[in-house]
């Protein structure tokens, strides 16, 4: 392990992995896939519905306002993610923390890019309201919750930003 985190940052690393989640799990071919196949009452039913949250798949059919919020929100999540992993890791910190530590950083700022990627992109919608904004902010926070562990294996064990 010690090879794969000696030449990337625990911020690289993070983005990279939320990158690849949006990347993936938000592409129109998955989203057409979970729709089709994952419409089960069982909880691996929704929890592959739910990767597809940060999705970049839009309907021509919707407001220009809608296909912007759901461009944004996907766009949101890996910079969100940068930022909180920027915010909380550093040089002295990463050095002096846990593995343990590192995994938990990582998984809670992509919780929290969630929930902020969600409540930004709820003010573009073409209806927005108070009560959509914390439902989006909920949804985001309930993806990064159950997806965010990819994140925080991707910053285990990570050095810090590099001075």
């Amino acid at each position: 392990m010690g090879v794969l985190t000696r030449y990337r940052t625990t911020t690289a690393a993070g983005v990279i992995a939320a990158f690849v989640l949006v990347l993936v799990f938000g592409s129109p071919p998955y989203g057409d896939w979970a729709r089709d196949n994952a419409n089960g009452t069982g909880a691996l039913d929704w929890f592959l519905t739910l990767l597809s949250w940060p999705s970049w798949d839009f309907d021509a059919d919707l407001p220009v306002r809608d296909i912007f919020a759901i461009m944004l929100r996907a766009i949101l999540v890996v910079v969100l993610t940068a930022v909180f992993l920027t915010l909380l890791t550093g040089p002295r910190l990463s050095r002096e923390r846990s593995g343990a530590a590192q995994f938990l950083t990582g998984w809670s700022a992509y919780i929290f890019a969630g929930a902020v990627a969600g409540l930004l992109a709820a003010i573009f919608v073409s209806d927005p309201s108070t009560l959509g904004a914390f439902q989006a902010a909920a949804g985001g926070a309930t993806y990064g919750l159950f997806t965010g562990w990819v994140v925080g294996l991707a910053t285990f064990r990570g050095p810090g930003r590099m001075t």
